[in-house]
């Protein structure tokens, strides 16, 4: 048993940060029906689909990986028709989730006071890059606008270099991340009201979130903090030091650490007394990151790993995805799946990271092709037969 099963999503995203969101819920086991436009579908169709190394078959891999539990019909919602269509969908949802600009819903009669009036039960959900409200929820928003507007862009990277995104779209990610929190708390406020409601999410709102403690900092010091590389503010040594393989981290945030460090090491210079507490490690912390990064380029991760480990000094190696992906720890977790393409060919991809102890079944269905279910879903949850179907699909209506 999955915990959504009895959950059924009308899944209007596109791009990344809404179809990560309903990926999420659909990996709980929600019915999730994605609503693309005829003849071209949704866009993340074409990223990468004719790249030899990185599609299958016409599928690239952010459509393989994004819409994997998905099921796929394809209406126009641009017509009348076809608005009319989803808004008798709607009777049966338990959700609807897009991430258009702000006012596109209510310009296709989709937005929550029009589906409301329909089923008082819906829950509808929007991911856009600033929100619903303020003074500028109407700007354009990708990824790294996102990421350089919500502040984290400014302390990543290394000190006195040009300001880094992140290497992964958090921007979009957690965008997509809190609006399938959003609609999981607003499905438990519906148990206790017994109503539905609207789920504002803004990108940069999400962005704002991640920066937590630090932006508590800034608040009690008036300082904006800079990058710091692989650093840290307060512990030392908290880096990362290349090997005579890979780079090797090392997380030293006690003193009881930098004792069995010392004791690993046995570099005299390390001894002094001076150290054996943060603000001397702090005061002295290129010298401290100089020295080491003599004693490990010595000999290789694999090698130091094993000596700090016996230790339980805090450390990883820097792993590149082949590393990453094969790790042990990760494959017991079952945090690599694998998904069948349509045509049966299956593909490796990361797999949930909830782990419930009961309603655990972990299943991952093949992502869509285009218009795949849209007979099957008109006639189960809207109730037309072939005949109103076919009609539909002459008139361009549904492909």
């Amino acid at each position: 048993m999955r915990p959504l099963s009895d959950i059924v999503v009308l899944d209007l995203t596109h791009m990344l940060a809404g179809p990560y969101g309903t990926m999420l819920l659909a990996d709980f086991g929600a019915q999730t029906i994605k609503i693309e436009p005829p003849i071209s579908g949704e866009g993340t169709r074409k990223l990468l689909a004719q790249d030899p190394e990185n599609s299958v078959d016409g599928m690239g891999a952010y459509f393989l990986t994004l819409n994997r539990n998905k099921r796929s019909i394809c209406i126009d919602l641009k017509s009348k028709q076809g608005q009319a269509l989803v808004q008798r969908l709607v009777k049966k949802a338990d959700v609807v989730f897009d991430n258009f600009s702000r006012g596109v819903t209510k310009r296709l009669g989709l937005d929550h006071e029009t589906l409301s009036s329909i089923n008082p039960r819906i829950i509808t959900c929007s991911v856009t890059g600033f929100g619903e409200t303020g003074p500028a929820p109407d700007r354009p928003a990708f990824d790294m606008v996102a990421q350089g507007m919500g502040g984290g862009m400014s302390i990543t990277g290394e000190e006195g270099g040009r300001p880094m995104r992140a290497g992964i779209p958090i921007g979009d990610l957690s965008g997509g991340m809190f609006g399938a929190m959003g609609v999981l708390a607003a499905l438990h406020a519906r148990t206790l009201t017994g109503r539905g409601q609207h789920v504002d999410i803004s990108m940069l709102d999400a962005q704002i979130s991640l920066l937590n403690y630090m932006a508590t900092m800034y608040f009690l010091s008036g300082k904006n903090p800079g990058a710091l590389g692989n650093g840290h503010f307060v512990h030392v040594p908290y880096d990362v030091y290349p090997t005579k393989t890979r780079s090797l981290i090392i997380a030293v945030i006690t003193d009881n650490f930098w004792q069995a460090l010392v004791e690993l090491l046995q570099i005299p210079a390390l001894k002094d007394q001076k150290y054996n507490h943060q603000p001397g490690r702090l005061a002295d912390k290129a010298f401290i990151n100089s020295t080491l990064q003599d004693a490990f380029e010595k000999e290789t991760c694999e090698f130091w790993l094993e000596k700090l480990n016996e230790r339980r000094i805090p450390c990883a190696p820097v792993n590149q995805f082949e590393h990453a992906v094969s790790d042990p720890q990760v494959v017991a977790r079952n945090m690599i799946i694998t998904v069948a393409h349509p045509n049966g060919r299956p593909v490796q991809m990361p797999g949930n990271p909830v782990k419930l102890s009961e309603t655990n079944d972990e299943i991952y269905t093949s992502p869509p092709l285009i218009g795949e279910h849209t007979d099957e879903v008109l006639r189960n949850f809207a109730g037309l037969d072939n005949q109103e179907i076919s009609s539909l699909r002459a008139a361009g209506v549904v492909g």
